[in-house]
């Protein structure tokens, strides 16, 4: 939909402040197009960051069809970086107008790490990964990386833990 894609830029570039009517421009819609889908900006931003981290967690059957299982999970491994990514910028909008978007988050949470399990689980089961590679480790380094070194160059770090990632849990 032009709208949220309208609406996560103009949130990533001037937070959660973003002029709706800008929004709208962006996107070719009158306000009142916008309005009537998304009665607050609350709304707005709420569904910007749910059909970000759904694009994510519907990326796992996608990867998992057309990659072998092991490249599968590398490919969403660095769609979650992009991800985390578009969180640092939105998060802070979010608390702002929200205060505690946890329900928020917890729902996005639970669909990314059913994905990450999926993808962990095929690649173990077709030989391709150690059968005592967990997702939530995976997910652990990521998280951490994203947040230890918050500076500019942190996703290229987070891309080569990727690789590092999945070389150290081949068999």
């Amino acid at each position: 939909m032009r709208i949220l894609e309208a609406a996560k830029e103009a949130f990533t570039r001037h937070g959660a402040q973003a002029s709706l009517d800008d929004i709208a421009r962006q996107a070719g819609v009158g306000a009142g197009t916008l309005y009537r889908h998304f009665p607050s900006r609350e709304e707005l931003l709420k569904e910007v960051y749910r059909t970000e981290m759904g694009k994510l967690a519907d990326a796992e059957h996608r990867l998992a069809a057309e990659l072998p299982p092991a490249e599968a999970l590398r490919a969403w491994l660095l769609l979650f970086v992009e991800a985390i990514a578009a969180k640092q910028v939105i998060a802070p909008a979010l608390k702002e107008l929200l205060g505690n978007p946890k329900e928020v988050f917890e729902a996005s949470y639970v669909r990314l790490r059913e994905a990450l399990h999926s993808l962990v689980a095929g690649a173990v089961r077709s030989g391709d990964l150690r059968r005592d590679v967990e997702a939530n480790d995976l997910l652990r380094a990521l998280i951490g990386v994203a947040y230890v070194d918050a500076g500019p160059n942190w996703q290229a770090s987070a891309r080569r833990l990727v690789d590092l990632l999945i070389a150290g849990a081949r068999r």
